[in-house]
């Protein structure tokens, strides 16, 4: 699994019906699943991402965690995040998860962080979304469960 991790001071994701997820200060992340990916990468991820310790402290040294700001976390599901731009011109995605499995993992994994403590608001599944956000500092980390 790869997740794209970006610090928020607000973020929110649309769908034609219209806001399914908002936060203000916390984390936005773009989740992407693979063929291979199991239970143990959704864990993995849910463990670490909450304490990250990427919110800046008293002394403006990034010293807090999502968990210790009491920050919320805007989970979105992101196919294109195992896109192979290597050859052509058109992405690959055929390193991306069939979608029933991707779901699954997703869902798992927001369930996981909500089990950490975690207040999470997520877009939709497999739908085309409007994404808002408004990264603060910027902080943007990129993690893969592969590579632990």
């Amino acid at each position: 699994m790869k997740a794209v991790i970006q610090r928020a001071s607000a973020a929110s994701v649309r769908i034609e019906k219209g806001v399914t997820g908002q936060i203000d200060t916390g984390l936005v992340v773009l989740i992407g699943v693979t063929h291979d990916d199991s239970e143990d990468d959704v864990k993995y991820l849910a463990k670490k991402i909450p304490h990250l310790r990427i919110f800046e402290d008293e002394n403006e040294k990034m010293n807090r965690s999502l968990i210790d700001v009491q920050g919320k976390l805007l989970s979105i599901s992101q196919f294109t995040l195992y896109g192979d731009c290597r050859k052509g011109r058109r992405p690959n995605f055929m390193q991306a998860a069939k979608p029933e499995t991707a779901e699954e993992l997703y869902q798992l994994f927001n369930q996981y962080l909500e089990d950490e403590g975690v207040s999470v608001e997520t877009g939709a599944f497999g739908e085309m979304m409007e994404v808002q956000l408004t990264n603060s500092g910027p902080v943007t980390l990129i993690l893969d469960s592969k590579e632990k």
